[in-house]
């Protein structure tokens, strides 16, 4: 049996060997690795200044442990940048991250000494941020409800406006009914008929009425509007004081304030429900800007409506004014012919009543005596003279004929007489009752005016709703 040389032989076993070879590997590995990341790690803490920074690389993964079925088949011949490609990563918390202050994150395995101090700076610079936009956002919101209330403050005044020119309305229309009452006492007998007056009082009340009936919609337009007003102001303070509830520790001036480095016109308007500029907040804004826009417009048509309503108004009240005027000015000059018709028949009248009165002396002589005893011999028919003369024939004279004749005649001429002035004088009476009529009529139509002048509402409207309406 040859000796064995015990130095060329390996007393322990294989993988007792491999085990401790391994060991050593991974030590030499993690060695290097160390003085790899030595001289970057060495480097001094980010300043504070470059904290905002930071925020962006809060969730950057770094190794945490090697994968099992890679640790048992990995090879000493790995350098360090196939060794760390083999690592499982998730996710970060701020106190784990990697820093790096020229390109980014770090190879340090650990983070700054300072992480605490930045990560407050951080803390309290994106917070402030968030206020200050949350502060321009309020401001916006609190400066619509501003316009919101004075678009109220005008609307309600246009309101003002239209109740104003309701009443005066409203007023027309009883002096409209109080003419129409009062022109019922005329005298029935000759002033009762229609007559254009009447059409124009007719035709003012309609008008009133139209006029009555578009202010009163463009009220309630205008109450709904201011409804609407009302509900969006509320609206946006209410969004408002819901973004004010983080801004009690925001100072109201200084950089720090809304006005340091965000104003309400450099906020952006994009919503966010996590945002400063919340969905409910932009809904608000909307609504608030469509209700401006529509109370302008409200607020332009009743100022067309209510100046048009005025010119109307007062070209009705002059129209029937005028006409009352005039029938008047003719019910006057109707009269004043009648006073001189009757003073003519007064005339007629007593001319006929002398002449009757020769007529009746000369019927009166053409009868002769009640009681023939009264007769004088001259007027008797059977006188001496007539006796005599009748002695002889053929000698009758025509005397008694014609005093018959000449009775009759008088007698015709006294009925007609009388007749004529029977009807002279009921003529005379119904020309005096027609003028004392048209003296009525004219009193209570000049009364009516009178009335019209003295209630007619003396309209105190802005000058610009007169515009045009004085021609």
């Amino acid at each position: 049996m040859e000796p064995v040389s015990i130095a060329s032989l390996t007393i322990g076993p294989q993988s007792w060997r491999e085990k401790t070879k391994h060991s050593i590997s991974l030590a030499e590995k993690l060695i290097r690795q160390s003085d790899a990341r030595k001289s970057s790690s060495a480097s001094p803490c980010r300043p504070r200044s470059c904290t905002l920074g930071l925020l962006s690389h809060v969730n950057t993964p770094v190794p945490l442990e090697l994968n099992e079925t890679e640790k048992n088949s990995r090879k000493d011949s790995d350098n360090v940048n196939n060794t760390q490609s083999s690592y499982k990563v998730r996710p970060m918390s701020t106190g784990t991250t990697r820093f790096n202050l020229a390109s980014g994150p770090l190879v340090a395995p650990f983070p700054p000494p300072c992480l605490r101090e930045q990560c407050a700076e951080a803390s309290v610079r994106a917070a402030g941020e968030y206020m200050r936009e949350v502060r321009g956002v309020e401001g916006q919101l609190r400066k619509q409800a501003c316009r919101v209330g004075q678009e109220g403050i005008k609307l309600e005044r246009e309101r003002a406006y239209l109740e104003r020119m309701l009443r005066s309305l409203r007023k027309d229309l009883l002096v409209n009914q109080k003419s129409v009452e009062e022109r019922t006492l005329r005298p029935p007998t000759t002033e009762t008929g229609r007559d254009g007056a009447d059409s124009l009082l007719d035709c003012e009340k309609k008008q009133l009425s139209e006029l009555k009936i578009q202010l009163e919609g463009a009220l309630r337009d205008t109450l709904t509007q201011l409804q609407a007003l009302s509900q969006c102001s509320k609206l946006l303070l209410e969004c408002a004081s819901e973004r004010s509830c983080v801004l009690d520790l925001l100072p109201h001036s200084g950089y720090h304030s809304a006005g340091g480095r965000c104003t309400p016109s450099q906020v952006t308007m994009k919503p966010d429900p996590t945002g400063p500029y919340t969905p409910e907040c932009k809904q608000a804004m909307e609504s608030s800007s469509l209700a401006l826009t529509q109370s302008q417009l409200l607020r332009e048509q009743i100022r067309c409506l209510i100046g048009e309503a005025i010119a109307q108004q007062k070209s009705a009240h002059q129209l029937v004014n005028e006409g009352l005027v005039k029938k008047i000015a003719e019910t006057v000059s109707l009269k004043q012919h009648l006073t001189l018709s009757s003073a003519s028949a007064r005339q007629a009248i007593y001319r006929k009543q002398r002449q009757l009165n020769c007529i009746q002396h000369s019927h009166g002589r053409a009868l002769g005596p009640v009681s023939s005893g009264d007769l004088m011999s001259r007027e008797r028919l059977d006188r001496p003279l007539v006796q005599v003369y009748q002695r002889h024939p053929g000698t009758q004279l025509p005397e008694a004929m014609h005093l018959i004749q000449g009775g009759a005649v008088v007698r015709q001429c006294l009925l007609s007489s009388g007749g004529e002035l029977a009807q002279l004088r009921g003529t005379r009476l119904k020309l005096m009752e027609d003028m004392r009529g048209k003296g009525a009529a004219a009193q209570v139509d000049s009364s009516i005016v009178r009335l019209r002048r003295r209630l007619i509402d003396r309209r105190v409207m802005p000058s610009f709703f007169l515009q045009g309406t004085s021609a």
